[in-house]
């Protein structure tokens, strides 16, 4: 069965900081609505790769059993994790004195900490060398930058 590689999981963090550019362009949204936006698409990819891969196992004519697909469901739940840690910066950005479209920032600013931060993770778990550490944290870098940049061009 195939499994997400550490290498590549940082990719499925930018999910959220896409679905907070996204958010900020059709207005003010509440925190709640926010919050739940973040998590409900969090739970949207992760239905999506949990059915490619228990399709493709289906095609290759392993019709797949309960311990499959509740393997496959734990496999690729990073998914819904990556989405909560933003979230999160949403809930308290009240508690920091922010408002919704500061909430948007720092949660923006969580998101893309984390990717550059997990990506580290990830080629270190995969036993990278130093500077395939680094290379990995500024690709991530420019990529979080690219999704900032985004945003500030589409509020003007």
């Amino acid at each position: 069965m195939y499994r997400l590689h550490p290498l590549f999981a940082e990719i499925l963090r930018a999910h959220a900081a896409s679905v907070i550019v996204g958010a900020g362009t059709l207005g003010s949204f509440p925190r709640l609505e926010l919050m739940l936006l973040l998590l409900l698409t969090g739970l949207v990819f992760w239905i999506a790769h949990v059915h490619a891969h228990l399709f493709g196992a289906r095609l290759a004519q392993r019709p797949p059993d309960r311990a499959v697909v509740l393997r496959v469901c734990r496999e690729e739940w990073t998914i819904v994790k990556a989405a909560v840690p933003p979230a999160l910066a949403v809930a308290v950005g009240p508690v920091l004195g922010l408002d919704v479209q500061g909430g948007q920032w720092f949660a923006l600013s969580v998101a893309v900490t984390g990717q550059v931060g997990w990506s580290v993770a990830a080629a270190r778990q995969a036993g990278a060398p130093g500077r395939l550490l680094v290379l990995s944290a500024l690709v991530n870098l420019v990529l979080g930058l690219v999704i900032l940049a985004s945003k500030l061009w589409l509020k003007h």
